[in-house]
């Protein structure tokens, strides 16, 4: 199938106004707005409804097991072993298959991202940045989520840390309810990331007023108080 062809298919699928939309974003012009949140390391989670697993056992990440992400993430085994390499806390979750099925990473000093945002997020003292948490789709609305980052927090507080930092995509709703679910706060802070003719990128962050996921709270949810801000 040449080029044309692709493009014709990818039209039928998803619309001319879609395709349109992923092709400037790619190839001409595009802007990622980067939420940054926190949370304490010890402020219960709160209550929630997702289903259980099991059958799952945690192993932290080396450059020589990172083999295990071929099944479900096929495209990062190369990322997992340099980020390991390169001294980053990881965590993964294999089957009874030995395949990794979910991760998590936390970096106690200053975070490059490299390998997709292309920028450099600070850590402060006392804290961690945490990034590239995912599941395999099968474990889509499961405890797995909320288990992968408290027993992070719990790995990380025993490394001298007593906070959590991350950015979310404001795009990202799923990502940012489980941040509300999670008992993170906004620190009313942006990462801009813009993307030009697929080559060049520039960052630069805003502050804001208010707040981005209150709109995303279901009636009746409260705001979660942490420790550290009690």
């Amino acid at each position: 199938m040449n080029v044309l062809d692709k493009l014709r298919q990818r039209i039928r699928q998803k619309g001319l106004g879609r395709t349109f939309g992923t092709l400037w974003k790619r190839y001409v012009f595009f802007h990622w707005e980067l939420l940054w949140t926190e949370r304490d390391l010890i402020s219960p989670v709160p209550a929630h409804k997702l289903r259980p697993y099991s059958g799952l056992r945690r192993v932290t990440i080396t450059a020589q097991n990172a083999t295990a992400f071929g099944k479900h993430f096929g495209d990062r085994v190369d990322t997992m072993a340099e980020l390991a390499a390169e001294g980053h806390t990881g965590h993964m979750y294999l089957d009874d298959d030995g395949h990794a099925v979910a991760f998590i990473w936390g970096s106690t000093r200053d975070y490059h991202d490299r390998h997709y945002y292309g920028c450099r997020f600070p850590v402060k003292p006392g804290e961690y940045f945490q990034f590239g948490g995912e599941l395999a789709r099968p474990y889509f609305g499961t405890q797995l989520s909320v288990d992968a980052q408290v027993e992070l927090w719990e790995t990380m507080a025993a490394q001298g840390c007593n906070k959590v930092v991350d950015v979310c995509e404001s795009h990202n709703v799923p990502a940012l309810k489980l941040h509300i679910r999670m008992g993170y706060h906004e620190q009313s802070r942006i990462t801009h990331v813009y993307g030009l003719f697929g080559f060049w990128r520039f960052y630069r962050e805003t502050r804001y007023t208010g707040s981005r996921l209150d709109p995303l709270r279901k009636p009746g949810q409260p705001v979660v108080t942490s420790a550290a801000q009690a």
